[in-house]
């Protein structure tokens, strides 16, 4: 083994998985602020420890000199989706990307493994900018759907408990039934993808609602119109008992117009 300084050597890759963990949030919160539906649910990312990087080097002898290009995966994240449909919305949107070049892909969705591994896996070059320059970050994103990961995530964890033997032939079998269970549920979940898309589009606005009403509430407070936010606050605390969206949003206007009055006469 050599005397490298792991911490130097791995830097770049911490940078590159903020970086690239920073964008697509962002991502996802620009699509929601245009209220555009977003395919992505969360995002979390990982530099690979110094003992699974070794291990991994040893499994597909590569050597130490040549770390950064034989293995792929040092810096990675992923990507959780709601459905199947939406990790290839996801895969276009990241081909479009002029911040990072895609290299290839590993298709474990269509092609699951052995095990009932599904993913989708991007192999991607990052250029991150250091105090020593810029340098190319190879990387990977998985995109998975949230019972594919929740899958994935259980068998990792037993994969690394019998990583000296092979695993429990019964437990095997377990996990088989378990991966095609997880699919059954994407494939079901995708057949009513449009009433549950439309249910949490609902939300969201009724969500909003609240607060765009809240907010010009104080701004009435802010114009001195202390009677007018009172009586607006009681309305608002019995609609919203009432849970009466058309209600909701006639308030909504009538607040606006107060707030129309009050700038104008401030002026």
């Amino acid at each position: 083994m050599d005397g490298r300084d792991w911490k130097k050597f791995l830097f770049p890759y911490e940078q590159t998985v903020e970086e690239l963990k920073i964008k697509f949030k962002t991502l996802r919160a620009e699509l929601k602020n245009r209220e555009e539906y977003s395919p992505i649910e969360f995002v979390t990312g990982r530099v690979k420890k110094i003992s699974s990087i070794l291990d991994k080097a040893k499994k597909l002898n590569v050597s130490m000199d040549d770390l950064e290009t034989g293995i792929e995966d040092i810096a990675g994240i992923r990507i959780m989706c709601q459905f199947v449909e939406d990790i290839e919305t996801l895969r276009e949107l990241i081909h479009q990307r002029k911040d990072m070049k895609v290299l290839y892909e590993k298709d474990y969705i269509a092609n699951k493994k052995e095990s009932g591994y599904r993913s989708f896996h991007i192999i991607i070059e990052y250029p991150v900018q250091t105090s020593l320059g810029m340098k190319k970050v190879l990387g990977e994103i998985q995109l998975r759907t949230l019972a594919m990961n929740f899958w994935a995530t259980i068998e990792h964890s037993l994969n690394y408990k019998y990583k000296e033997s092979m695993l429990p032939e019964e437990v095997r079998t377990r996990l088989s039934r378990a991966a095609e269970a997880a699919y059954l549920l994407d494939q079901e979940m995708s057949n009513i993808r449009g009433e549950i898309v439309e249910a949490q589009k609902l939300f969201e606005d009724n969500s909003n609602l609240v607060t765009v009403i809240l907010n010009c509430i104080q701004v009435l407070y802010f114009y001195h119109r202390v009677r007018e936010a009172v009586q607006f606050q009681m309305r608002f605390n019995e609609i919203f008992e009432k849970d009466d969206t058309r209600a909701m949003r006639e308030l909504q206007e009538e607040i606006q117009e107060a707030i129309n009055r009050a700038k104008k006469g401030a002026r």
